[in-house]
């Protein structure tokens, strides 16, 4: 079997203008990139406004292993089913990816095998700067926070209104915005600045998140239009003065320019698939820290352009998908048709106790040998999140994405879980090894499922209190008995309430490898409770993390990290990229 890159740098691509061409978008609604990727204008949302909206279908997962469980190679497997198999117009509507990840131990993020998005090399890398973008925007705000604070130190009140200035009398501790890299830098996680003399800044304690955990990243997923983007920087809460107030970018007088510098990256990234069908690759917000969805104006004009459109949310039902109901649909208004949720055997037999997955290192081998006593056991995290996704009122149809080591025994077992659990359908498929050919059954059983009645509803209404609101997911989506907060996070709860933001959204910031706070904790643990040992705000993004654990916002590097595999031919060709 050829490799990822290799697969991908053979296929025969279209010229992004004849993609375009084929689902009704002319050439002035696009700003190409070179040949094969394109910016769409927003104003075609506007043109196609009385057209009917296309299946809404979200792809999902069990709780996944450190490996993942196929999530993106399903999301575009089932496209390639739905459009070039079946002859249905589909689009693909998923995030960019960091190039931390990249570079260190996942590798990128295009799909795999023959369920790619391409140019691959092209999506994992720059595309069209949409990230580059972000990270500017973000760091000039740190740079306003330090340099505000500098000129206040030297300047009296009346040389501060010279140049039309107040005092914001910032105070140092208070200081909630990191700076941004886009690569994997433990070293940066926490520094100190300001070194060097007066003329260099106030000496403080900080550090560096990766571009991706941003909330400009977050707010490029929401943002619904030029002016409501430009309206959520402004809202960005940088800090507090000493009495307490929050300071955001506007205050700062950094907003306007935020907006400038995201202005172009607002408008989705037109690609295509293996099979040339069309994709939006949009937005790349952390799925643990912040909401984990692509845009949502490639959404809404994907729906004006297909029949089916098919987008990806992070991690398993517990995290990903419950975000995109519980924020994403919120800002969107989409009402989805019908989740599909990816298991896999070898991760379900994990999770019933049987073997230990690690990141670079080779599968265990009772792993990959039939054990339908472990995956039965394991089972019960799939049935977990068949019946979270139920809750919201939406079918559901389980992917089995099958590997060659899979039996027809275990395939048959998890099929019958599924079915016993609620699931509408279970299918699997082959979509890695054969693409769109290898998930027909799949994209079947999707198009029944769409077919059905469906009483969509929220988790939670807006406007009750912030901790209901969390009890909420902890104990519906989570299974836990109750939810415990430490005194900062209880703090917190009291401050958010009287400063009027106990009206937003949860977006919970926890781990993705259990249902629980805990990553060891695998399956379906019992009789615990989830800790919230802080609350933060994302005003602009609109919504409020608490925190469950310790959330790294800075990946760091493993032993023997992935671009140690990566160098340039004499040609140019790109090698060992995965």
């Amino acid at each position: 079997m050829k490799s990822d890159l290799e697969i991908a740098q053979a296929a025969t691509l279209r010229p992004i203008l004849d993609i375009a061409e084929s689902v009704g978008l002319r050439k002035e609604d696009l700003e190409p990139y070179g040949w094969y990727k394109a910016k769409v204008h927003l104003d075609v949302r506007d043109r196609l406004a009385d057209r009917p909206n296309a299946r809404y279908i979200d792809v999902t997962a069990i709780t996944p292993t450190p490996l993942g469980e196929g999530k993106t190679t399903t999301t575009v497997g089932l496209s390639q089913a739905l459009g070039a198999e079946l002859g249905h117009r589909v689009f693909t509507c998923i995030r960019q990816p960091s190039m931390g990840p990249t570079f260190g131990i996942k590798g990128g993020a295009a799909g795999g095998g023959y369920s790619q998005i391409v140019p691959m090399e092209d999506f994992n890398l720059h595309l069209t700067g949409d990230i580059h973008a972000v990270s500017v925007a973000h760091n000039l705000a740190a740079a306003a926070i330090d340099g505000r604070m500098l000129h206040e130190r030297r300047l009296s009140d009346r040389a501060l209104s010279r140049v039309d200035l107040r005092r914001l009398d910032v105070d140092p501790f208070s200081i909630l915005w990191n700076r941004v890299v886009d690569v994997e830098d433990a070293a940066l996680r926490e520094i100190v600045i300001g070194l060097g003399g007066p003329r260099n800044g106030t000496p403080r304690q900080t550090g560096y998140d990766i571009s991706v955990a941003s909330e400009v990243m977050a707010i490029l997923a929401l943002a619904t239009s030029v002016q409501d983007l430009r309206e959520r920087l402004g809202r960005i809460v940088l800090a507090s003065d000493e009495s307490g107030k929050p300071l955001t970018a506007d205050d700062f007088g950094v907003g306007g320019a935020m907006a400038v510098l995201m202005r172009d990256a607002l408008m989705p990234n037109l690609m295509q698939t293996l099979q040339q069908t069309p994709a939006f690759v949009h937005a790349g917000p952390f799925a643990n820290i912040a909401h984990g969805n692509s845009s949502v104006v490639a959404d809404q004009i994907a729906v004006k352009l297909a029949d089916y459109v098919v987008t990806e949310s992070g991690f398993g039902a517990d995290i990903g998908m419950e975000k995109f109901f519980d924020i994403k649909c919120r800002t969107s208004g989409l009402i989805p048709n019908c989740v599909v949720l990816v298991a896999t055997v070898r991760a379900l037999k994990m999770h019933g106790g049987l073997g230990r997955v690690v990141p670079g290192k080779p599968l265990p081998t009772e792993l990959t040998s039939e054990n339908l006593e472990y995956l039965e056991k394991g089972a019960a995290n799939m049935v977990a999140h068949i019946k979270i996704a139920k809750q919201y009122g939406i079918p559901v149809v389980v992917c089995v994405n099958r590997f060659t080591t899979d039996t027809d025994r275990e395939i048959a077992l998890l099929q019958k879980i599924a079915k016993d659990a609620g699931a509408y359908d279970a299918v699997p498929s082959e979509h890695w090894e054969h693409g769109g050919k290898g998930a027909v059954e799949l994209a079947e059983a999707v198009i029944r499922a769409c077919e059905q009645p469906a009483d969509f509803r929220f988790l939670y209404p807006l406007d009750i209190p912030i901790a209901d609101k969390i009890e909420a997911i902890a104990t519906q989506v989570y299974g836990a008995d109750g939810v415990d907060y430490l005194p900062a996070a209880e703090a917190k709860l009291k401050a958010y309430t009287k400063l009027g933001y106990d009206n937003l959204p949860i977006c919970m910031a926890k781990t993705h490898l259990s249902l629980s706070h805990d990553p060891a904790l695998k399956g379906v643990p019992k009789g615990w409770r989830l800790p919230i040992r802080d609350i933060r705000a994302s005003i602009g993004a609109g919504f409020l993390y608490p925190l469950c654990g310790e959330m790294k916002t800075m990946p760091g590097l493993s032993r023997r990290p992935s671009f140690m595999g990566m160098d340039l031919d004499a040609d140019g060709t790109i090698r060992g990229l995965s």
